[in-house]
């Protein structure tokens, strides 16, 4: 009987998935530089991610969007400056929280980068047809959701 041969970690979905989101955000970054409107990848994330979550506070963002609060307020400090976002005081919990809600202008310059990345994004999966994009995002959704259970998020 055949020893079974140990397989590298190289030739794991784990590194398959690490290089790929590796790759995305180099090929991301690289194109908001390209395209040059005002916003890096990171912070149009997040003004995507408010524009989806309105009312959002810090924290619950900062875990959305998977960076420490620190770094995430850094990003809201520009948004906010810049008049793309705006900070309000609410409760949640019986507590003063702070949330956030996109404005008019950030609406306008994330709709306007949006047209400009589209086809971008398009090119970059145009060898699949939407059934196998539908069908790989629905498994990474499902594979995201069981390392969650074990990953311990300090944010």
């Amino acid at each position: 009987m055949a020893k079974k041969q140990q397989k590298h970690f190289t030739d794991s979905i784990y590194y398959d998935l690490e290089q790929t989101a590796r790759l995305m955000k180099k090929s991301a970054n690289q194109l908001f530089e390209k395209i040059d409107m005002g916003l890096n990848f990171d912070e149009y994330t997040v003004l995507d991610t408010i524009s989806c979550n309105a009312g959002i506070c810090q924290r619950d963002l900062a875990k959305l969007i998977l960076k420490d609060r620190a770094n995430t307020g850094r990003i809201l400090d520009t948004l906010e400056e810049i008049g793309l976002i705006t900070r309000f005081i609410d409760t949640k919990n019986n507590r003063l929280v702070k949330k956030m809600g996109i404005t008019e202008k950030g609406l306008k310059k994330l709709k306007e980068i949006s047209d400009r990345i589209e086809s971008h994004f398009t090119n970059t999966t145009k060898s699949f047809s939407e059934e196998e994009i539908d069908a790989l995002q629905l498994t990474l959704r499902r594979f995201k959701n069981s390392i969650e259970e074990f990953v311990k998020m300090n944010i």
